[in-house]
């Protein structure tokens, strides 16, 4: 049986902790109010009775081929068992009504005066928190015990939103709570919205990365989510009268009561230095920058499952020993401090501005930090759990490591560095077992995604992993030469040129005579042709000196005299060497063992274009992945009211955990009396947007309007301004209409965007100052009433996601074919009923085919066409649509204030290079987006086949759930099973 150790602390209180499986005390005592009060026997009672009930356990194995379960027998009590049904709360709403009292008093956050909704929140958290430690320690003791193979998912994001409705959601104990709550004189949804959201990441890349946690607990697969703790995340969104506003998130200011923090777990992280060799050949990386990764430890349970899985963050700090005393003492406080501020700042913002080479340096710092501290962490789990004699060659059999993205690439040479420095393999070792350990998820196909680090800094701040990188980009050379031979020179060239880690780089030393190209003889050339004739040279010389007045003093053109006749010469500007550059994306290639797409036209493009040449070499590694979201938060507990119809109509909760239920919904879709349910249930949610609308905008929109909504970072990929180009174009058509003929035509709409624009991103700033400009002219005209409302909710997140989804009507999903990689909000959005408008990108296109063409609003240029109609945009032909020169016209007469929009106007404008030209084929679009429209409003006029379409949307959406999104990677890619708990 497992012991329990009670203790008597300081003022009578009593320290209850127990000694789990692997011989630590998880302490329950809380501190016990710091002695100043002791626990009342009755609270006591109730700690010894559901908080410290030794667990009965009998473990079984069950693996993807649902193979029949294993009876494990229990390490700690050595005797089998058969499962049981423990749960570590009974579900009765006293008991944790008193663990919640319990909380409030001896694990205090505020003043014992009074019990309002945040010290409610804080409380409630805490007790639930004490569940998932049972579980969570559970869960890692067996992982420990059996040695499975186990993933981890490293991601710089983990966008997780608030966690407490989540958590009593997975544990079934949604009622008891809120039952609890009320004995207490609250409401747990007024309680759940004390919590702030989790500011751990940005966009898609991060909610991809916690609908994965959530699934793989769910689903019982061994894993570990590895992040980085920021402490004022990306930033908190303001929206005034200049556009966006950032200033710091303060999601950390009142603690976070989910998170443990490991002092025993830290581990240290190297800059700069230098890179010594011994006489035997061995490297070592010395001197430099020392700092220390923290661990915090986030449980992430499953749903209706014991599996609790572990999100671990690293924070930064430097040891006490680098606080200068004598320097502070001095008066000097702030240099006392330098080495405390430069490790702290690595952990302070999400994608920190890298415009200044400050601002690089410290993004390269926070990368290699999430690299080097979780794979030290993994290391050490494999060593402890291989006990006294470890096999290197099965590392690759214990640990699947999944980059999301390139920011974890440093993965790559720092597992080598380990491998080779710290552990003592060779080169050929560590490169075999790093390769079939990494695997790499491509997000993107934009060029400024697919980061590429200054050779210069990288040297300078990881020289050790810059001789790995080089002897890496020494091997691919090898192997390049190897397939393509060097009979063809300029086929080589171009596939060095492509292909190689090191861009600008001369080729090593053994290669140096690869490339040699032979000399070609001299040609004879007529004088008449070595140059120009007088006549032509004294007449460019004339001109040039015409030329030369006209321009402003600082721009004269540079010349030089030449003989008696006193001609001037430009003098040619020396051409700058380009960059020596380190492709991340191209080691994550070469490094790993699988490249997957998120969305089949995604992995297609990876395929065909973006790492064409690496698939005609590897073509085994490339996979599709399409993305996918957990419907346990994206239905099941966003939206309960449509939840409820889903599994009256289903029949049971199974479509929860099996979504391949929900197709059945689609045998009811001309169903009068299903329709009527589902439109009430709309109608419910769009009044909780509109009260949100109000609270956080002022303005009032009716509930009977269309919502029209379009929600994710701020891009002129993803072409908001194409939207509210769109809208701008509704509001001057129906300014020209009478009153009777505006509400003929139009459908009642409220536009509802969200997002955040980069800090420092321009050009997508200006799209969110235009947007609110618009809505502040059409929501206060009074010819145009509840006909047509503009709004953008500032501070977009998941919690506002939650809300939105559930309310919308049709989203836009508009992005300029083959640039969205798969998006994931398109999935929710068709989960919810909502109906898509959008072009043949991403998961778009995976979508439609599900929910069938007729249930979505296709417009634009197809992917394959994109290359061809910015070549004919450069060559002058494209001719735009009158209606798109009239929507300008209107813009620039000043209709919407007095802001200049000539730079946003601008970049649809010219005939070549990005960031004018239209690069993103607005103008091209326009013509076919707003047709489309109109469509849309005829289509909603029909309730009966509006509702209908949404029917066949939630129905359809069945294939775009994470859990099978997981069973793809645990098979194709990590080989690991699922380890169901009893």
């Amino acid at each position: 049986m497992a012991t329990w150790r009670y203790s008597t602390m300081p003022g009578g209180a009593e320290a209850v902790s127990s000694r789990n499986a692997v011989g630590r005390f998880v302490d329950f005592s809380h501190g016990g109010g710091g002695g100043r009060r002791g626990i009342k026997p009755d609270q006591l009672m109730l700690i010894r009775k559901w908080q410290l009930r030794p667990v009965k356990r009998s473990f079984s194995v069950r693996n993807v081929s649902s193979e029949p379960q294993q009876k494990v027998q229990d390490l700690v009590t050595q005797q089998q068992e058969s499962p049981g049904s423990y749960n570590p709360f009974p579900p009765d709403a006293s008991s944790i009504a008193s663990s919640i009292k319990y909380h409030s008093e001896f694990t205090p956050l505020f003043s014992p005066e009074k019990f309002d909704p945040p010290k409610a929140f804080f409380a409630t958290a805490q007790s639930i928190r004490d569940a998932l430690i049972i579980n969570w320690n559970a869960t890692y003791d067996y992982y420990e015990r059996l040695n499975v193979k186990q993933a981890y998912y490293l991601s710089m994001e983990f966008l997780q939103g608030r966690a407490l409705l989540n958590a009593i959601g997975n544990l079934g104990l949604t009622g008891a709570y809120a039952e609890a709550l009320s004995k207490l004189g609250h409401n747990l949804e007024n309680i759940a919205s004390q919590e702030p959201d989790a500011a751990l990441g940005n966009g898609g890349l991060g909610r991809l990365a916690s609908c994965f946690l959530d699934s793989l607990a769910t689903l019982n697969y061994p894993a570990w989510g590895y992040g980085l703790r920021y402490r004022y995340g990306l930033f908190k969104q303001r929206i005034t009268k200049d556009g966006q506003e950032e200033v710091a998130e303060n999601w950390l200011e009142m603690s976070n009561p989910w998170e443990i923090v490991r002092n025993d777990v830290t581990y240290p992280i190297k800059f700069y230095g230098k890179v010594l060799t011994d006489s035997g050949g061995k490297k070592h990386w010395t001197g430099g920058e020392d700092i220390q990764a923290v661990a915090y430890d986030v449980p992430i349970p499953g749903y209706e499952t014991k599996t609790t899985i572990n999100l671990r963050l690293w924070s930064t700090k430097a040891p006490s020993g680098d606080f200068d005393l004598s320097v502070f003492n001095s008066g000097k406080h702030t240099q006392a401090a330098e080495a405390l501020y430069n490790a702290e700042k690595i952990c302070y913002v999400l994608y920190p501005g890298d415009e200044s080479l400050e601002g690089k340096i410290l993004r390269l710092k926070q990368q290699y930090t999430l690299c080097s501290a979780s794979l030290q962490d993994i290391i050490a789990c494999f060593e402890r759990r291989s006990g006294a004699k470890v096999k290197w060659d099965e590392f690759p059999d214990k640990v699947a490591v999944q980059m999301n993205d390139t920011h974890p690439t440093l993965c790559i040479p720092e597992l080598m560095r380990i491998l080779i420095d710290v552990k003592g393999l060779s080169w050929k070792e560590a490169w075999n077992i790093t390769q079939r350990t990494v695997a790499y998820t491509n997000h993107t196909v934009l060029p400024e995604a697919l980061e590429k680090w200054s050779l210069e800094l990288m040297q300078k701040l990881l020289p050790r992993h810059m001789e790995i990188i080089e002897m890496i980009d020494e091997e691919l050379i090898r192997t390049i030469v190897s397939e393509h031979g060097n009979a063809d020179s300029n086929l080589l060239e171009k596939k060095l040129k492509q292909m190689r880690i090191l861009e600008n780089v001369e080729l090593p030393a053994a290669f140096s005579d690869l490339l040699v190209k032979p000399e070609k003889s001299p040609v004879a050339v007529p004088s008449d042709e070595l140059g120009e004739s007088e006549e032509e040279e004294e007449a460019e010389a004339e001109e040039e000196e015409e030329e030369e007045k006209l321009k402003p003093a600082g721009e004269k053109i540079k010349s030089v005299k030449e003989g008696t006749q006193g001609k001037k010469k430009k003098i040619p500007e020396p051409v700058p060497e380009p960059p020596k550059l380190v492709r991340m994306a191209n080691l994550c290639v070469v490094g790993g063992h699988a490249v997957n797409g998120v969305a089949a036209i995604h992995s297609e493009i990876v395929k065909d274009e973006v790492f064409n040449d690496f698939f005609q070499l590897w073509p085994e590694k490339f996979q599709n992945k399409t993305n996918g979201v957990t419907p346990r938060r994206w239905i099941r507990f966003c939206n309960p009211e449509l939840s409820k119809i889903i599994t009256s109509w289903t029949g049971s909760e199974d479509w929860v955990l099996n979504t391949e239920k929900l197709s059945e919904l689609r045998k009811f879709a001309d169903n009068e009396d299903l329709h009527i349910q589902w439109r009430a249930a709309k109608r419910s949610n769009k009044l909780k947007v509109a009260s949100l609308i109000k609270e956080r905008t002022g303005y009032v929109v009716s509930p009977d309007s269309m919502f029209d909504i379009q929600v994710k970072r701020i891009h002129e990929y993803k072409r908001q301004l194409l939207n509210i180009l769109g809208i701008v174009y509704r509001y001057k058509k129906m300014k020209e209409m009478n009153a009777s003929e505006r509400k003929k035509k139009f459908v009642p709409r409220v536009c509802i965007f969200g997002g955040k624009a980069f800090a420092t991103y321009v050009q997508a700033k200006r799209i969110v100052k235009f947007i609110t400009d618009v809505g502040a002219t059409v929501n206060h005209d009074p010819d145009i009433g509840d006909l047509l409302k503009v709004i953008f909710v500032p501070d977009y997140n998941v919690s506002v996601a939650e809300l939105l989804i559930p309310a919308s009507e049709l989203s836009q999903h508009i992005s300029t074919a083959g640039m969205e990689a798969s998006g994931t909000s398109n999935m929710k959005f068709a989960m919810n009923g909502c109906i898509l408008i959008g072009t043949l990108d991403g998961a778009n296109v995976e979508i439609r085919e599900e929910v069938g063409e007729e249930n979505f609003f296709l417009f634009g240029a197809k992917a394959h066409e994109i290359a061809g109609l910015r070549k004919e945009r450069a060559e002058g032909k494209f001719v735009p649509d009158p209606r798109f020169e009239e929507v300008k016209k209107f813009i620039k007469s000043g209709v919407f204030g007095s802001s200049n929009y000539n730079e946003l106007l601008g970049s649809l404008e010219g005939n070549e290079g990005f960031g004018r030209a239209d690069y993103f084929l607005v103008g091209k679009d326009f013509p076919s987006y707003i047709e489309c429209q109109e469509k849309v409003d005829e289509t909603y006029k029909d309730q009966k086949v509006w509702t209908r379409m949404s029917i066949m949307n939630t129905g359809g959406s069945y294939n775009f759930s994470s859990d099978r999104t997981i069973h793809e990677y645990a098979r194709e890619i990590w080989n690991i099973k699922p380890v169901e708990l009893p």
